[in-house]
């Protein structure tokens, strides 16, 4: 088995390492602070192929695979996990619409999805269904022009800062083969925002609430079939987890990469302290966590790239997995920095911060147990 990434797609990562390292690590403070990512950053990104990364060329994607996708992921984190996951968010939309639309709604969408002329939210999570998102409420009824969605979203990255949100809706049944997926472009009659959220970490991507009140879409706005946009959300995840997995590791790996640094100029008792084999003992804890994620995550988009009978298993696992063992590190991370590593000027608290949503979004790692024993016990 070859583990070793081929020619190009060490190119992709140090692409996005170097374009995090000179664009968006030096303005990640104050991006926090001011609760926002300026939008003139997207279409550089855009430039790069990296607006559309799993869009056909076509219309004016990448075309690379999920494997691809982890290393971009994990190099943005390197410089902030919030804008890295704000942009997997994006690509996560052009996937479900890339994979499922019909050409005319692919020509519709994707040229400007690609370019990030237009920045794209996935809103599936309602206030009372999170984990049960089967459960959700918000309803599409069809009329002669097309839709009237009346209903709330919740935790939108992206809410009141997007410019098209792909959004899932009831428009039949109870249950999920009465979800369908449509696009709701913004200033659209009928849709308003929430106040924006107070938060923990990823404070650089506005939050908050998408509401519609009689809000009206087109019918072209429709994303493949009616009935099918619970599968949609479903697919589209795998990939997500893997992408929310690959910043959490990339965060993860910045923290470590800064406490070696760290532990190398601090002294205490007359050296220097990495020279303490307690503390070296963690790196190497620290080290091994990281790597074997890694591994870990990478079989894992493998699988999905191949089509793999187990693919969401191993998706699901690789979520669980990854997102606790960076958390654990970058967590022990600032443990080992002592009172410093609770300073912002250090770098280390906010990727705790930022980390910890991790472990809950794109599905709770709980709700990634539920997944794994299930299809355990299913065959």
């Amino acid at each position: 088995m070859d583990f070793a990434l081929s020619e190009e797609q060490t190119l992709i990562f140090d692409m996005a390492k170097g374009f995090g390292e000179e664009n968006i690590a030096p303005h990640a403070q104050k991006w926090e602070s001011e609760g926002s990512i300026p939008k003139e950053l997207w279409p550089q990104l855009a430039e790069l192929g990296l607006g559309g990364i799993y869009v056909s060329e076509e219309y004016g994607g990448s075309g690379l695979s999920r494997l691809d996708a982890t290393l971009v992921f994990e190099a943005l984190a390197m410089a902030c996990p919030s804008v890295g996951s704000f942009l997997s968010i994006h690509n996560m939309c052009g996937g479900m619409i890339d994979k499922f639309g019909s050409e005319e709604t692919k020509q519709k969408w994707l040229p400007e999805l690609c370019s990030m002329n237009k920045v794209f939210s996935y809103c599936l999570t309602e206030p009372g269904s999170g984990s049960d998102a089967a459960a959700l409420k918000t309803r599409a009824e069809r009329t002669n022009d097309g839709y009237v969605l009346n209903g709330t979203k919740a935790f939108i990255s992206g809410g009141s800062y997007s410019d098209a949100y792909v959004c899932m809706v009831r428009t039949g049944e109870d249950g999920p083969k009465g979800i369908s997926t449509v696009v709701v472009e913004d200033g659209a009659d009928g849709l308003s925002f929430g106040a924006l959220e107070k938060k923990m970490g990823w404070l650089s991507q506005p939050t908050s609430q998408v509401q519609f009140d009689d809000c009206k879409v087109p019918a072209d706005n429709l994303i493949g079939e009616e009935g099918k946009g619970f599968s949609y959300a479903m697919a589209g995840l795998d990939g997500g987890r893997l992408n929310i997995s690959a910043g959490a590791l990339g965060g993860a790996q910045k923290a470590l990469d800064l406490t070696v640094q760290y532990m190398s100029e601090r002294k205490a008792f007359g050296k220097s302290i990495n020279q303490f084999q307690a503390l070296q003992f963690r790196l190497a804890e620290y080290e091994t966590k990281l790597q074997a994620a890694r591994t870990f995550l990478r079989q894992a988009a493998w699988k999905l790239d191949n089509g793999d009978h187990d693919a969401t298993k191993f998706c699901a696992m690789a979520k669980l997995m990854v997102t606790d063992a960076a958390f654990d590190v970058a967590n022990g991370c600032l443990q080992l920095h002592g009172g410093y590593g609770y300073l912002a000027d250090y770098g280390i608290e906010k990727i705790v911060r930022d980390l910890r949503v991790h472990q809950i979004l794109e599905g709770t790692n709980e709700i990634m147990r539920l997944i794994i024993s299930r299809q355990m016990i299913s065959t």
